[in-house]
């Protein structure tokens, strides 16, 4: 890479910092508007929140998309942290068994420790 293609450091940080505040305003504007429409109460385990732990409390997309955000608040929820990295494990446990279903792995392994063990015994004696 010459010094012409290489990337411009100071540009780079401008942008991931303008991505990062913009993501932020735009979770700002649905949060608020939740924490208006909803109690503060998580939808799944019942957990009350007030105070300085209001903001374990998050907005929950329920069709997963991040850009629909009605003003009604119908594909909103409240859930806390913990309910919300479950939910989200929930679908990724779901595409993985549909994976396998449907004939494929969702991961394997290629290592094969043990693939050349009867040559490496048979040297030995």
């Amino acid at each position: 890479m010459t010094r012409k293609d290489a990337p411009d450091a100071a540009k780079l940080d401008r942008l991931v910092a303008e991505a990062r505040r913009s993501r932020e305003e735009r979770e700002k504007g649905y949060r608020e508007q939740a924490m208006k429409l909803f109690p503060s109460i998580c939808a799944r385990c019942g957990r009350e929140f007030s105070g300085a732990n209001l903001r374990m409390l998050t907005v929950h997309h329920k069709d997963g998309n991040h850009d629909n955000n009605p003003p009604d608040g119908s594909n909103w929820e409240l859930l806390c942290l913990y309910c919300h990295d479950a939910e989200h494990s929930r679908y990724l446990d779901q595409a993985g068994r549909e994976v396998a279903r449907a004939g494929g792995q969702a991961s394997s392994a290629t290592y094969k420790p043990f693939a050349d063990l009867k040559s490496l015994l048979k040297r030995k004696e």
